[in-house]
């Protein structure tokens, strides 16, 4: 019952997007088909961000971040969670596509793409985690079998945000389509403007009927809902649908400790876990300062990469991470 009431409220929200252009309306539509399909949506959860919090030692702080682009390790999840509620109050269903992410706004639409066999797909994320080190994302069951790694249990996968996508979840979960109307108002408080009808000249040849002027009241939603922001003027991406890119032939496995403004922190951290592996000071550009980065490796497969994490977190670096190069 609460899916078959879900679905009929986003047959309603794609109503609503007629007026607003065939981008959004195309969109919704497929909300609903992979809701009722694979899953992509077959409910509307609450939006939600979150507070900084910790984890095992570890500070995670969410955040907007629409230019969000990392490579890393994928997990699944599955029985131990199934029919149980999800971050944002969902209910986790692992024959459905969906995904954790720590951080990420949810929900926020994601690319996911397994760089071991360049299959992609674009997947809603609605849950927090996982919280096991070096996983960047966790995938419901049945979005890693279509991606690919159900059996292995672990791919590696690049994640990137889109934009225009997120947005529009992000309005309708928060009851707003995009542009600012609201979805579902308040009937109590729902703006009002005058409107007042005025009699037409009768056409050639006949009388006019006599009809005073009437003064009617308007909710001006239709009006306000298709003021599109620009970046939604384009065709929005396709949800739950796997496709084939190209990807590197030989995806390899680093362990990140960390990006330091400092080179001398830097030369710190390098000395400190060369006995862990291999281990490089790179110089890199960040959003307003240079930065050094420390990476270990490259691994042979996620188990040696997986071993190194730990060893690097026990030395005083919690924020490391595996990441693919």
């Amino acid at each position: 019952m609460r899916s078959h009431k879900n679905l009929i409220f986003l047959a309603l929200v794609a109503g609503t997007f007629v007026v607003t252009g065939c981008a959004e309306t195309e969109f919704l539509a497929n909300l609903m088909k992979e809701g009722a399909d694979s899953g992509a949506v077959s409910q509307v959860g609450k939006y939600k961000v979150g507070r900084p919090y910790q984890i095992k030692g570890v500070w995670y702080r969410p955040q907007v971040n629409y230019r969000y682009d990392q490579t890393g390790v994928a997990s699944w999840y599955g029985p131990k969670f199934h029919g149980k509620p999800t971050a944002n109050g969902e209910i986790f269903d692992m024959n459905k596509v969906g995904a954790a992410h720590k951080t990420l706004p949810i929900p926020t639409l994601v690319r996911v793409t397994n760089l071991r066999n360049g299959k992609a797909m674009n997947i809603r994320i609605n849950d927090r985690g996982p919280y096991a080190h070096g996983r960047i994302i966790d995938l419901s069951k049945r979005a890693a079998q279509l991606l690919g790694f159900e059996k292995a249990g672990t791919a590696p996968v690049r994640v990137q945000v889109l934009e225009r996508e997120s947005r529009v979840l992000a309005a309708i979960a928060q009851g707003q389509a995009s542009g600012g109307a609201d979805l579902h108002p308040k009937p109590r408080s729902a703006p009002r403007v005058a409107v007042t009808s005025r009699s037409l000249p009768a056409p050639h040849g006949t009388r006019a009927a006599s009809a005073p002027n009437h003064s009617y009241q308007v909710n001006p939603t239709t009006q306000a809902k298709a003021q599109l922001p620009r970046q939604l003027a384009q065709p929005l991406q396709v949800v739950g649908r796997v496709t084939n890119v190209e990807v590197p032939e030989n995806a390899r496995l680093f362990v990140q400790a960390g990006a330091f403004s400092k080179h001398v922190n830097a030369n710190r951290a390098n000395s400190l876990l060369s006995s862990v592996g291999p281990t490089k000071i790179t110089m890199i550009k960040g959003s307003d300062k240079q930065l050094f980065r420390v990476r270990l490796g490259p691994f042979g497969n996620v188990q040696k990469a997986d071993t190194a994490l730990a060893r690097v977190i026990r030395s005083g670096y919690p924020e490391a991470r595996i990441v693919i190069d």
